[in-house]
């Protein structure tokens, strides 16, 4: 594959990633951090893009759907985990992109209702998810460029002319707030998705390329959308806290924004910001629909018309849930990304790894240890919390709402070392 090709696929891949949830969450963060905007930035880059950026790899080594994520473990479990991986794709980040977009670029200027915005955006989608076969080369080519030039304008303004000087931290544990923010941009059960989407667009538009190829040029691609978030992020959270003062500290992530965007570009701010904001979050809705219509057509022999039965589902549910306030979506995806975020970045970890490093009684052990410790902060993210439990309170991590880490950690080692005796 040529080097522009792997450029327009990177920038393809860069641009199925950056949506809604990727433009509104940092500046959020940044403003909650203020003088601490790196430790959160080093949270959010490690689970929001080094995370992520490694699924792509180990999409790349697998060569395969979403579904050979979790095999190793069982294809019952796989099934079930694929099935519910998409059902909350398509549920929650699809439909927040069209609600970002009409709160933030169609509301204030047309006045119309969400319902339309809604109507226009995924029968947008819809078009293109059918024309697949021109998928990669339309974002990466002419859409992703749009996006990052809004990008620099809007970034480039705010480091050049900082609205005020950062205050203290609000936030009480800044490292551990930026990883779990980073849950809620998705992009770890995005890199399974649009892996996905990736690949079958690169078997369509370009089969003469062996497997070798493509690992090449998915992987490369992978670290080039990878660099480039790195960088936005930093420059959107670091613009976040140099909104403290200028803003209340209770404002929402989409007021904030559009409060940064005027102070960095004036009258034009608001223009650019729609623009943005539309390109972004509407590229990612395609690539959420688009892999999962691949994923079940798949299942059913890869039938187009069970793909086109798929897309079209995910469209209409797209429009429903696109009702809901920006605000409301992201605090029912909490409970949903407590429980299976912890085990995404696990099976992702796993499938980077060497095959002979990952046996099936380790790949198992540390899935179940996973999920298992996952529990305690997926009922206290519901209501239920265990405080006062003292064999809950006890678990490492646990106030940092990342109990499962270390058990995770511990039953891989112990594992790895048995199996090595075994042999």
């Amino acid at each position: 594959m040529t080097k522009r090709g792997v450029w327009i696929l990177g920038m393809a891949l860069f641009s199925l990633f950056f949506g809604a949830g990727n433009l509104i969450l940092p500046p959020h963060l940044g403003l909650n951090s203020g003088a601490q905007w790196g430790w959160v930035f080093l949270g959010f880059g490690l689970s929001a893009v080094v995370i992520p950026m490694i699924g792509i790899f180990a999409h790349a080594r697998l060569q395969g759907s979403i579904f050979d994520f979790g095999k190793k473990f069982s294809p019952g479990f796989s099934l079930v985990y694929s099935y519910l991986i998409y059902a909350i794709a398509i549920a929650l980040p699809s439909p927040r992109t069209a609600a970002v977009t009409h709160e933030m670029a169609i509301e204030p200027y047309l006045g119309t209702g969400s319902l339309a915005t809604s109507i226009l955006y995924f029968g947008l989608v819809f078009v293109l998810a059918m024309n697949r076969t021109s998928l990669g080369n339309l974002i990466g080519k002419w859409l992703t460029p749009l996006i990052l030039l809004a990008l620099v304008l809007l970034i480039g303004s705010s480091l050049i002319w900082p609205a005020a000087s950062p205050g203290p931290a609000l936030l009480e544990h800044p490292l551990t707030a930026g990883i779990l923010e980073g849950y809620q941009t998705f992009d770890a059960i995005g890199a399974l998705v649009v892996g996905g989407v990736i690949l079958v667009s690169l078997r369509l538009e370009q089969p003469q390329l062996d497997v070798r190829e493509r690992f090449r040029a998915v992987a490369t691609s992978g670290l080039m959308a990878g660099l480039f978030l790195l960088i936005l992020y930093a420059g959107l959270i670091y613009s976040g806290a140099h909104m403290q003062g200028v803003v209340p500290a209770d404002s929402s992530r989409t007021d904030l924004l559009t409060a940064l965007s005027r102070h960095a570009l004036g009258g034009t701010g608001g223009l650019v910001l729609s623009i943005l904001i539309a390109l972004a979050c509407f590229t990612t809705a395609v690539g959420i629909v688009t892999g999962t219509a691949d994923f079940i057509a798949e299942r059913f022999g890869n039938s187009k018309r069970v793909f086109a039965l798929a897309t079209l589902t995910g469209c209409l549910l797209g429009v429903i849930m696109g009702q809901l306030p920006v605000d409301y979506i992201i605090a029912v995806a909490v409970p949903a990304l407590m429980f299976i975020y912890p085990l995404t970045i696990v099976l992702i970890l796993l499938n980077a790894l060497p095959a002979d490093w990952t046996p099936i009684t380790v790949f198992r052990a540390v899935v179940v240890a996973t999920l298992g410790f996952s529990i305690p902060d997926f009922l206290e993210s519901i209501g239920m919390g265990l405080e006062g439990n003292a064999l809950v309170e006890w678990i490492p991590l646990r106030k940092y709402h990342l109990a499962w880490l270390l058990p995770a950690l511990l039953t891989y080692g112990l594992g790895r070392l048995l199996a090595r005796r075994k042999q």
